[in-house]
């Protein structure tokens, strides 16, 4: 037998109308604790991110500050194996637009791969053709019949629709 049936249907002598409100109330207390919960979360999330993108983005720095230290160090470096310094700068210049070179065919090969979002574009497609197939719900006018709002109280009740 259920706890409601042995106590005669009533909890505790509280009505059906109490018993919902108290139900509402501890829901949207529920609800109102896991949004406090999820924001604690993401709070934490959020800001682990933030210091992730500015390590990031030092790190971008000092490598970018690094890259002419290191062409002057290799430039110097071929220049001590015995060929003159403007050949050593020329060599690792040369080295640098070979690189970009490279990097530039690999960003085109993918970019050439990217394709149009297919199955979108065929959806929005489907949802316009449905949409342009619907007609608007017919208004009642003041007598209750289908038509045209004619005049009267209904006459400020006139909703604009939009042509789509």
């Amino acid at each position: 037998m259920s706890a409601v049936e042995q106590d005669g249907g009533q909890d505790g002598g509280r009505s059906l109308g109490q018993l919902v409100a108290s139900a509402t109330a501890e829901l949207s207390a529920l609800v109102h604790d896991e949004i406090a919960l999820a924001k604690a979360e993401l709070r934490q999330d959020v800001k682990r991110a933030g210091i992730g993108g500015g390590a990031i983005t030092a790190a971008g720095v000092l490598a970018l500050f690094a890259l002419p230290v290191l062409s002057f160090a290799a430039a110097y470096g071929i220049h001590n194996l015995g060929l003159g310094l403007a050949w050593s700068f020329l060599i690792v210049g040369g080295a640098h637009l070979v690189l970009a070179a490279l990097l530039g065919l690999f960003a085109v090969a993918k970019f050439k791969k990217v394709k149009k979002p297919e199955k979108s574009i065929a959806s929005a497609k489907r949802t316009a053709a449905v949409l342009s197939t619907v007609k608007p719900h017919p208004r009642r006018t003041t007598d209750g019949e289908p038509g045209t709002v004619a005049s009267g109280a209904m006459a400020g009740a006139d909703v604009t629709r939009s042509s789509v």
